[in-house]
């Protein structure tokens, strides 16, 4: 009966998924001479731009005009779309007045009221919810968790509960919390941290919350689990992978074996550069996606180049940690309703993980936790903030997380916190840049095991280097160079320019700003 339950959330989920059509399937000649003949110079705009027409009459008008001598493809488009716009983009702020009444502000300027957009690519919701900032137009899930921190310490619990309620909803429509509620991220996920959302929202409201979005968590664990019961050894299915002793773990994966529709033009010239079949690249490109990381040597198997990238083969020790809270926190939900047989079931399968994550993500020789090659049969050999991750959820052994908290002190602190990755291959998650949610990762892992010098050191690194930035440009930024100071500091790489706004930088700042006041001597 269980097993037919989850068939049937999974048949759903694809069949509600397959009902929505993307701005690629919807104009499908259209969109890749738009694309590929760089109408936009971002290749997020045109998917995101609203139709002055319906699908159908556009297209009409395109196969009408294509092979007229006088035909110009970009004044066809502004014809026919209109272009998005971020808010950010024309939102300015006075430094003197402080980091708080900044964002106080955004939080109106990032914030969106239920969609009622029709015929575009975004997925309606229908509560209000935060979006990140700049071209990204629409709420993120893993982005969201760090947001929510910012919207407790300006008592915004509301804001949170919308948010928490529309993810919610997701799971019910679609099956999974998409990468955001855009039609083209429907074929995958992000990190899954709708469960610390959750955990989150407790806090405010109850222990009942626990059992109010309890039938969510269970539908996103079965979207990550799906298949998992009749892998063999040396299988792996979507998410979930069958290693050599019958332990189940899990990978990040896209349904999707085609480019990504908001960076088309990208994967198709890189998958040029790369040996693998096409729809392995790209399927391997989607998946370091939905891991948020996109793009680090992190998913590189020579740890230089993007066209070596082999996602779908590791087992992220991050991905991992996140399911064995996830599972912990549906136990949560059972006890809490009074059925402990359930609950046991669920705290079962959080320490199988756990001994799983240090069965093959730990790496005594290296004194860290990496991921682990499940093809190769090896633990990768590259380093990366990641490994905080077991710290931040308690998975450590006390001997682990002090070698780790070493590692991390020589190899891992910067000027302005914790690098990312220790190579610099350009591209955005690999040094010299830092990003808010590792950096709180890694400090509130390294508070749980008591590690509490180093984790003020790179709070206060963190903290100086966001509020440098914001003295002198009136803004708080995606992410930051956290290897120099004394300027803005902004960081490079990657598919597009830095972006302001930004949510979860918002979000981590004034989290840390609570823990640590004494850190920032100015106008808060």
């Amino acid at each position: 009966m269980k097993k037919l339950l989850l068939l049937w959330l999974s048949l759903y989920a694809y069949a509600a998924g397959a009902q929505v059509k993307t701005p690629a399937q919807l104009y499908p000649e259209l969109f890749k001479r738009v694309q590929m003949e760089r109408v936009y110079a971002d290749g997020k705009t045109f998917p995101d731009a609203v139709p002055l027409a319906d699908a159908a009459q556009i297209n009409k008008d395109y196969e009408a005009q294509k092979n007229q001598p006088a035909f110009d493809l970009a004044a066809f488009v502004k014809s026919h779309f209109q272009e998005p716009v971020a808010n950010t983009d024309v939102f300015k702020s006075d430094p003197s007045k402080g980091i708080k009444k900044h964002i106080d502000t955004l939080w109106t300027v990032l914030q969106r009221h239920p969609d009622t957009a029709k015929g575009t690519s975004l997925l309606a919701l229908p509560n209000p919810y935060i979006v990140p900032g700049g071209r990204f137009r629409e709420v993120y899930y893993w982005d969201s968790y760090f947001t929510m921190l910012g919207l407790q310490q300006a008592g915004k619990i509301k804001v949170i509960e919308d948010m928490v309620d529309n993810f919610a909803w997701l799971i019910d429509n679609y099956g999974h919390i998409p990468n955001g509620n855009r039609s083209y991220y429907l074929t995958r996920s992000q990190p899954p941290f709708f469960a610390m959302m959750v955990k989150l929202l407790a806090e405010a409201k109850g222990k009942d919350v626990y059992i109010k979005y309890r039938p969510q968590l269970v539908k996103e664990y079965a979207f990550w689990m799906e298949g998992a019961n009749g892998l063999k050894a040396g299988e792996a299915h979507r998410h979930v992978v069958k290693l050599a002793d019958g332990t189940v773990m899990n990978r990040y994966w896209d349904d999707s074996d085609q480019p990504r529709e908001e960076s088309y033009r990208e994967d198709v010239l890189e998958a040029e550069k790369s040996r693998q079949p096409k729809a392995q690249f790209y399927r391997n490109i989607r998946a370091a996606a939905e891991s948020g990381w996109d793009f680090s040597s992190r998913w590189f198997a020579d740890g230089k180049n993007l066209h070596s990238i082999q996602t779908v083969n590791l087992v992220p020790v991050d991905l991992n940690s996140l399911l064995y809270n996830l599972e912990q926190v549906i136990a949560r939900g059972y006890r809490e309703d009074g059925n402990a047989e359930q609950a046991e079931v669920y705290s079962a399968k959080a320490q199988k993980r756990s001994r799983a994550i240090t069965k093959y993500c730990w790496d005594a020789k290296q004194g860290f936790y990496v991921d682990y090659n499940w093809k190769t049969k090896t633990r990768s050999t590259q380093l990366t903030i990641a490994a905080a991750f077991p710290l931040f959820f308690n998975l450590a052994a006390d001997a682990q997380a002090r070698q780790l908290s070493a590692k991390i002190k020589n190899r891992f602190l910067q000027t302005g916190g914790v690098s990312t990755t220790l190579k610099n291959t350009g591209q955005q998650w690999d040094r010299p840049n830092g990003w808010a949610p590792l950096q709180y990762i890694t400090i509130i892992g390294l508070r749980n095991y008591k590690q509490t010098t180093l984790a003020k050191t790179i709070a206060t690194g963190w903290i100086k280097q966001n509020t440098t930035a914001f003295k002198q440009t009136g803004k708080l930024l995606e992410k930051y160079n956290i290897e120099l100071k004394g300027n803005a500091a902004k960081a490079g790489g990657g598919e597009y320019p830095l972006q302001d706004g930004f949510g979860w930088t918002n979000g981590v700042l004034l989290k840390l700003l609570r823990i640590y006041p004494q850190t920032y001597q100015g106008t808060l």
